[in-house]
């Protein structure tokens, strides 16, 4: 077989059909543990899901679409789209931002495993106790880490099965039991009309609950380097659209389904969504209560399990290929026998452990409601740094590079593209500033306490990647000698 023949057959093997793409994604973006956040916002949620699935998730897909298109930049996203916009520099900070965000997510995510099988196994002293809540962690993480190192074929069947266990059937049946409550005539705890559903005041304590809605929207644009790979291209903004209407949908059913169960007051971040089973099955009286809690509760801690191992296998890939470029040490580029980044894994899970020790003990006593807030506000901080950078980049390419080749365009008018790139970059830049306010329910000593922690681990990681840049000449230099070959692209 001819080199001409080899690349038809691999173009042929990795091509992807619109309804492929929309699976991807949809793995990607749409997840349960933030319904009892959204349903914490009560009527608000949906004033907060428009912006962060309209007028925020459409331009980073279709940015993200244009920029993976361009000839050449289909691999490495965000590192490779920046890099060559904006710098060396500025292209590794978004990728390590990109990649650091979900050493603090995969936090979040624990906690809502355990809040869980607190619930499942009928013992909430795990959600209570910071060190038995720590020890879980660490026993989840280190667990899926390990699972990982003979390759991800299997551990990427079990995610799929677990998405669909653990995601998909706890929210349809969330919809069947919520359309059956409201349809028997009970009443809803909360008022859904046009003056509840606009936030109360406009100040930064009242604006912090947009956080948890950019963090349910995050993470599509790690599907828009298969834009290349589609069969027909033009469909990917259907696709788009198609999942933000179906990711709009699960959350609207998720947040109704807690908000008109619970009252507020009493919705815990980690547990409501589970609770709010129980209140729904009320309703049928031969269906015991406490069963379906539980039940409820394992099929969504395996539904994250799922998730989390996603998470621990996808953004170590675009940091191996920087590690291979000199941007980590030699030791961070190599893999095991297996083809599986472990060093980079076992990075990821040093910083995933000290976040989890820091999140949970500096919250201090049974605060598994402030741990799981700033867990969610440091990911959303660290993330929306990474989109404004991503936005500056494609307004860059907009503006000076409209001459590069490419398959896909955000818009066929220019006017629309700059648009969506700066209605892109403000929404992103609003998320970062509203996530530095204490959310208004906090007493003095919580706010003092959410601000300490979540400013602290901030300042930490902003730096990092730059004091990481002082030595890439080094490490450029050391793989060099290793390699035989200059593996340092300049910026075009």
């Amino acid at each position: 077989m001819n080199n001409d023949e080899k690349s038809t057959s691999l173009s042929e093997h990795n091509q992807l059909t619109g309804v492929q793409l929309f699976s991807m994604t949809t793995s990607m973006v749409m997840t349960v543990y933030g319904f009892a956040a959204f349903a914490k916002q009560g009527p608000t949620a949906l004033f907060f899901l428009f912006l962060a699935g309209i007028l925020w998730f459409i331009p980073v897909t279709r940015s993200a679409g244009e920029m993976a298109s361009v000839d050449g930049w289909s691999k490495g996203g965000i590192f490779t789209w920046g890099r060559h916009m904006l710098g060396e520099r500025l292209g590794w900070s978004a990728l390590f931002y990109q990649w650091i965000h979900i050493t603090v997510g995969m936090c979040t995510m624990m906690y809502f495993i355990i809040g869980c099988l607190s619930i499942t196994f009928n013992v909430p002293v795990i959600n209570t106790n910071p060190l038995f809540k720590f020890i879980i962690m660490m026993v989840i993480l280190w667990g899926l880490i390990f699972a990982q190192q003979r390759g991800t074929k299997i551990t990427g069947k079990i995610a799929q099965w677990s998405f669909t266990i653990g995601v998909i059937i706890p929210v349809f049946l969330l919809l069947f039991l919520t359309i059956t409550y409201l349809v028997k005539g009970n009443p809803m705890l909360i008022k859904i009309n046009p003056h509840t559903i606009l936030p109360s005041s406009w100040s930064g304590n009242v604006l912090v609950g947009f956080v948890p809605f950019i963090l349910a929207f995050a993470g599509a644009e790690g599907s828009a380097t298969h834009v290349k790979d589609l069969k027909k291209p033009s469909v990917y903004p259907k696709v788009m659209m198609a999942l933000a209407i179906c990711a709009i949908a699960s959350d609207i059913i998720g947040t109704i389904s807690i908000g008109a169960t619970i009252p507020n007051a009493k919705i815990q971040l980690s547990t409501g969504i589970v609770y709010a089973y129980g209140a729904l099955v009320q309703q049928f009286p031969w269906i015991n209560v406490v069963f379906i809690e539980r039940l409820i509760g394992l099929l969504l801690a395996i539904g994250i399990i799922g998730e989390i191992s996603s998470w621990v296998v996808g953004p170590n890939a675009g940091m191996y290929e920087a590690a291979k470029e000199g941007y980590l040490p030699e030791r961070f580029a190599k893999t095991n026998a297996y083809g599986v980044e472990t060093n980079v894994m076992i990075l990821q899970g040093v910083i995933v452990s000290i976040m989890a020790a820091l999140l949970t003990f500096g919250a201090g006593g049974d605060k598994s409601n402030l741990s799981f807030q700033t867990a969610m506000s440091l990911t959303v901080a660290l993330y929306t740094l990474m989109y404004m950078l991503m936005f500056v980049t494609y307004l860059v390419l907009v503006f000076k590079h409209d001459d590069l080749n490419r398959t896909f365009r955000a818009a066929k008018s220019k006017v629309m593209r700059v648009i969506m790139g700066v209605l892109g970059f403000v929404l992103s830049a609003f998320g970062f500033v509203v996530t530095f306010f204490p959310p208004a329910a906090y007493n003095m000593q919580q706010k003092h306490t959410y601000l300490t922690l979540l400013l602290t681990a901030f300042i930490i990681v902003f730096f990092i990647p730059f004091i990481m840049y002082l030595f890439h000449g080094n490490w450029t230099l050391h793989h060099h000698d290793k390699s035989g070959s200059d593996v340092h692209h300049p910026v075009h």
